[in-house]
């Protein structure tokens, strides 16, 4: 049918793919346009080819990341729909997001909404981010029992930064720094930095900016 939704999905990894590629073809509304590996590529195919809506994840092993892709779309291409995904719980990239002018964010692991409710939501016009962020167990607490500025606070430190780095990205004191780390251990019953840190990496609590854009490889 020429009247279908034409859907490209972009995603390094073959089961996130894989699953995307489901969730299109279970459906008479869409058909698969093109199944891609790098964001990068949804660019060069946005540049060369008519769709209308782009399945993005954010994290990407190499070339540019989703959400860096997903900017460059929208300014040259507006008309085209797209839904960032992740697997992190990282909330930030939500923000960056509604900036670029991105329709929809859905979490792959914590929405409770299906991907086919989001493509159909978006696809019908509305702009879909969660009402709530991700439920995400963080040691003795929850993502939701840490401040905004304890997640900033983490999110620099999983970069590897001292105290005082962190203090000057954030624009506060180095002793600042130190009190919410403090109050973060004593929250989440982790007894170290390295703890804080390899935690809220290894369930993508937060997801430092290096890590996302690939600044951090050689």
């Amino acid at each position: 049918m020429n009247d279908r939704i034409r859907v490209v999905v972009a995603d390094d990894q073959n089961i996130s793919r894989g699953f995307f590629e489901m969730y299109v073809r279970a459906s008479t509304r869409y058909v698969l346009a093109a199944s891609l590996r790098s964001a990068q590529e949804a660019v060069d195919y946005a540049d060369s080819h008519e769709a209308d809506l782009l399945i993005l994840d954010v994290m990407m092993k190499e070339g540019i990341d989703g959400l860096t892709a997903a900017g460059e779309i929208k300014r040259k291409h507006p008309e085209l729909k797209i839904i960032l995904t992740t697997s992190a719980s990282e909330t930030s990239w939500e923000k960056k997001a509604r900036a670029a002018g991105v329709e929809s964010f859905w979490y792959k692991e914590y929405d409770d909404h299906s991907l086919t409710d989001i493509m159909d939501r978006t696809s019908d016009g509305e702009s879909v981010y969660p009402a709530q962020p991700p439920r995400v167990n963080f040691g003795k607490v929850r993502r939701s029992d840490l401040t905004d500025r304890e997640l900033d606070v983490l999110r620099e430190l999983t970069g590897s930064l001292t105290n005082e780095e962190i203090a000057e990205k954030l624009g506060i004191s180095a002793n600042t720094v130190k009190r919410h780390l403090q109050n973060i251990m004593e929250k989440t019953g982790f007894v170290s930095r390295l703890d804080l840190a390899m935690n809220a990496r290894m369930l993508g609590l937060v997801v430092h900016d290096s890590e996302r854009t690939g600044r951090h490889k050689a």
